[in-house]
């Protein structure tokens, strides 16, 4: 994995809040990514192995505006902690889901309770992985989800 990344847009979120979009050197997006994550090391390590599996990522340290991001940039693919400050995953996801929004959402959280997972599931996540995670096991739940994404839609012939 290349540490050399290039800046590709700054904005602003609608709350005036600044998010990095970052795209690797010579990429050309297809498939997108938000990273929802208050820990900056967890953001960087989600953000290089999304990037490495080829998508332009948005990384956001709270759960509003991981929100807003999510609803502006209606990414293929969205990550969450539970733990956030503000608002927690939990509601982020189910705000995520009230408003239409149909990524698949992975939960990335160090909670190994039952409870939380249920309840991250009963919210609307399609994955739920705990902290601290293992980058290839990551990457491969990755790339599964990028075969369906890019899968190209099956012909139906009448019988």
């Amino acid at each position: 994995m290349t540490t050399d990344r290039t800046l590709a847009d700054t904005s602003r979120s609608p709350r005036g809040v600044t998010r990095d979009r970052r795209e690797p050197p010579g990429f050309s997006p297809c498939l997108t990514a938000v990273v929802i994550d208050a820990e900056e090391a967890a953001r960087t390590v989600l953000v290089h192995t999304l990037e490495a599996a080829g998508y332009a990522t948005d990384a956001c340290a709270e759960g509003a505006e991981g929100v807003e991001t999510v609803l502006a940039t209606s990414p293929d693919l969205v990550t969450v902690d539970l733990n956030l400050p503000g608002m927690d995953g939990v509601e982020v996801i189910r705000r995520i889901r009230a408003a239409g929004a149909t990524p698949h959402v992975a939960v990335i959280s160090a909670s190994q309770d039952e409870a939380d997972k249920v309840l991250g599931f009963t919210a609307g996540a399609d994955d739920y992985i705990t902290k601290p995670f293992r980058i290839r096991e990551f990457r491969a739940r990755i790339d599964a989800v990028t075969r369906r994404l890019t899968r190209a839609p099956r012909e139906t012939h009448p019988a």
